[in-house]
């Protein structure tokens, strides 16, 4: 089964901030892996709980899985990804 990869606001600013290079790899890697399987990625704790983050390299893709739908709501360097903004 296929899920839709859908983008928020929050995720398209957070793209902006990064890199050409960088960003090209993070969207490839979330097109390819969590239209396929987005269930076998850990569910985040406290104010996160309920998400689920995916890993490439040093940069966190904080996402939900809704029906048949992946909503990405944040990207970002792991250090910044979890902080209020």
């Amino acid at each position: 089964m296929a899920y839709n990869i859908l983008y928020k606001k929050s995720a398209a600013k957070d793209f902006k901030k990064l890199d050409l290079p960088i960003r090209k790899r993070i969207i490839d890697k979330i097109e390819e892996t969590l239209s396929e399987k987005p269930q076998q990625f850990p569910l985040l704790r406290g104010r996160f709980a309920g998400l689920r983050k995916f890993r490439i390299g040093p940069y966190r893709v904080i996402f939900s899985v809704l029906d048949d739908d992946v909503w990405v709501l944040r990207v970002g360097h792991r250090g910044d990804v979890y902080k209020k903004k």
